[in-house]
């Protein structure tokens, strides 16, 4: 399993920033523009912690030792359903450096977007970064 995976399924987001590279980049599924960096990871992380309920990875696609890795899940935002998919892919130094996330359906995709924006607003202030 990889450590990704293990710290989100034992609630440690604190933890996750750690396992990527200082200059990662994160593919949000609803921001334009990519973001880069080890501390930003961390603001949407914490955020997306508090937007997604019964997250649960269901599936775990690549092998110990392979660079990419593709971590399927599901989640609930308010009473709505997700699926999603972070994809992974860590560097020759095992930390990850590129990070992207896709979600559906539409209406869940929405619903999460509005919900994270007041969230990622509340961790960018708490963060000193707002």
């Amino acid at each position: 399993m990889h450590a990704f995976r293990a710290a989100v399924e034992a609630g440690d987001f604190d933890a996750l920033p750690a396992l990527c590279a200082k200059d990662v980049v994160f593919r949000s599924p609803i921001a334009h523009k990519p973001y880069q960096g080890r501390e930003q990871i961390g603001v949407i992380l914490r955020a997306v912690s508090r937007v997604f309920a019964d997250l649960t990875y269901v599936r775990e696609i690549g092998h110990e030792g392979d660079a990419d890795h593709a971590l399927v899940f599901t989640a609930k935002v308010g009473d709505l359903d997700i699926n999603g998919c972070d994809f992974l892919h860590v560097g020759d130094d095992g930390l990850i450096d590129e990070f992207t996330v896709m979600l559906r359906p539409l209406k869940a995709v929405t619903a999460f977007a509005e919900r994270m924006s007041v969230e990622f607003e509340k961790e960018m202030t708490a963060a000193g970064l707002a």
